[in-house]
């Protein structure tokens, strides 16, 4: 077949997505009738709509996804308004001036409290990798102070310093033991003497909860505090007069922190500090200001990073693809949630790229390819020669190009951190994550629902957490020599746990969908299949119950001291947080257009007032 250069004025091509034009958001139109603007490369490439039951007599499932929310036009016309080299200098200013903040607390012999205080509200507002230093020393000088009593604002040990110690030093690594937490206990097991409500003691037991969350395997008092902590809540929050307290109580029961984005975290605690008088009389209001003023430095950054995953979108070829999701900026979005460094451009672009062509081979194994077709795109994948793909069907050919050249470009990426050729490896995981594919895919085809055991050991693989994580990773100034990387990425505990959170937190919210369009295996149906007489309830309370235990091993790995770096496992553990925070209500990948787009828009469209 001819090429073709895609127009958007002279050419329709079957499948090639023309959504319709959605309401604004707050006042943001998201697309328009347009089609995106044409790439200056060469497609040669015919697909027929997804929607449609047969192509070239070839009959075909599809699962009806959503078409992408964001115009290439919006996208491009995004400002960068706080990019310019005078909103660097004003940063600069008010970054030295919290850092005298903090050595002032040594020469004024500051309590633990407060210095616990203004680390936690650093750290809350996203601005704490200015001050990686202060902290330190900071939280050096709490950590002398701490025994197995506790910790408190004075000689004596109180339950809030030493809740909100326990959380930030377990945070940073501190050795602390959650044993302490005993000492605050009564002869009834509650951990307050009395039933107040006041403002003091709903603070008190939310730093309890907040704690509570950075639980390890075993810890029982952590899950007795998370228990009272929540009904404590809950209760209080019927009663509380004070609007900003219960936005913040609302925040942390609803986002927790496995399942949290801190960039989310951090404009929500904007808002919330703002507007809390009480804390601007004890805290510099500089710290709001700097907070401020970088998250929109931070959100120009992200728009113009945006900018260039659409430019690569457009000219891959791949928004053609029309049974496919398209959601790269969801993508970028979970990528961005967690990583802020300028200079780590190459993992956020990575991330998404690596996400969107991982859910693209997702649908075609799942829901658009033949059996035949996929088994020779495995094999076509295995060879790796753009030069043998002829035989392929012509939208596999675009998937292939645009999965190798993506990641060759990744393995020189990461070649100036390596300082080695990485492509080997990277192979090998895309080798297993499409044999995995296949294996689903063959299990469909015979109509075979295996058992539980069966399908996790598959399914964790597909779930995609290797895939995504590993080649952004190896982009990171942090050095992950060949007798160093299996203890972060595959075969090891660290990688099995989060394998197996993505798999079942996925599964948990899509089970039904993907059922509906006949992908009968999930871990819901396999564990009701092991188990004759269970119901749906009950496999999902076991699934829930296991992903909970999996987290606070997740937490032990993370937090352990080792030989991994630092950063290595701070970005596994953020994209593994922000992945979770996409599945609290549903399925938030494939089904955005609800409070995934909001959050887009809060984070990376709309700056802050200053």
């Amino acid at each position: 077949m001819a090429s073709i250069f895609l127009s958007p004025l002279t050419v329709s091509l079957p499948g090639l997505k023309n959504p319709s034009p959605h309401k604004p958001i707050n006042g943001v139109k998201l697309f328009t009738n347009a089609f995106p603007k044409p790439s200056s490369r060469r497609v040669d490439l015919v697909v027929s709509k997804a929607s449609t039951t047969t192509h070239q007599s070839t009959a075909r499932r599809t699962a009806n996804h959503h078409p992408n929310l964001w115009d290439d036009d919006f996208i491009h016309s995004l400002p960068k308004a706080y990019s310019s080299p005078s909103y660097v200098e004003r940063a600069e200013t008010l970054i030295r001036e919290v850092k005298e903040m903090f050595n002032g607390m040594s020469s004024h012999n500051s309590s633990a409290q407060e210095r616990l205080s203004i680390v936690d509200n650093v750290e809350r507002l996203g601005i704490d990798r200015h001050f990686q230093k202060e902290i330190k020393e900071a939280l050096d000088y709490v950590y002398r102070y701490w025994n197995e009593d506790g910790i408190g604002s004075g000689i004596y040990a109180d339950l809030n310093t030493t809740a909100l110690a326990l959380r930030i030093l377990r945070l940073h690594r501190y050795q602390v033991s959650s044993g302490v937490l005993e000492n605050f206990k009564g002869k009834d097991g509650q951990f307050l003497s009395s039933n107040s409500q006041s403002n003091q003691d709903v603070k008190i037991m939310l730093n309890l909860f907040r704690a509570s969350l950075i639980a390890f395997p075993g810890e029982k008092v952590m899950e007795e505090a998370k228990v009272f902590a929540t009904t404590y809540l809950k209760q209080a929050m019927t009663n509380i007069e004070d609007a900003n307290l219960s936005q913040e109580i609302q925040f942390n029961l609803q986002y927790g922190w496995h399942t949290n984005m801190p960039r989310l975290e951090a404009r929500n605690y904007i808002d919330i500090y703002e507007a809390n008088t009480s804390w601007m009389k004890c805290t510099n209001k500089k710290i709001l200001d700097l907070a401020k003023l970088d998250f929109n430095m931070v959100q120009s950054m992200q728009q113009q990073e945006l900018q260039v995953l659409s430019r690569w979108l457009a000219d891959s070829g791949l928004p053609q693809l029309d049974f496919a999701r398209n959601r790269y900026v969801e993508y970028y979005f979970w990528a961005a949630g967690g990583c802020v460094e300028p200079k780590y451009f190459a993992y956020r672009i990575g991330c998404a790229k690596i996400a969107y062509l991982a859910t693209v081979i997702d649908d075609i194994y799942d829901t658009y390819g033949t059996l035949g077709e996929l088994k020779i795109f495995t094999n076509a994948i295995k060879r790796w020669d753009p030069s043998t793909i002829d035989h392929l069907p012509k939208y596999m050919k675009v998937v292939f190009m645009a999965l190798y050249e993506t990641v060759n470009e990744m393995v020189k990426e990461a070649t100036k951190t390596q300082g080695r050729d990485t492509l080997d490896y990277a192979r090998k995981v895309w080798e297993i994550f499409l044999d995995s594919h296949m294996q689903e895919a063959e299990w469909l085809a015979a109509d075979y629902i295996p058992t539980f055991d069966e399908y996790l050991e598959n399914a964790k693989i597909t779930g995609g957490a290797r895939i995504v994580i590993l080649q952004p990773l190896l982009t990171l100034d942090a050095l992950l020599p060949d007798n160093l990387l299996p203890e972060i990425d595959f075969p090891s505990r660290f990688n099995e746990i989060s394998a197996l959170t993505f798999r079942l937190s996925n599964d948990i919210k899509s089970f039904k969908a993907e059922a509906a369009r006949g992908e009968k295996a999930s871990c819901v149906e396999c564990y009701m299949r092991d188990n004759l007489g269970s119901t749906e309830e009950e496999a999902l309370d076991y699934l829930n119950s296991l992903n909970e235990k999996l987290f606070k091993e997740l937490s032990l790995e993370y937090l352990k001291l080792d030989n991994i770096p630092t950063c290595s496992k701070d970005h596994v553990v953020s994209l593994s947080r922000g992945f979770h925070f996409f599945y609290i209500e549903r399925d938030g990948f494939t089904i955005s257009t609800k409070d995934t787009r909001d959050h887009i828009v809060k984070i990376l469209v709309q700056p802050i007032i200053l």
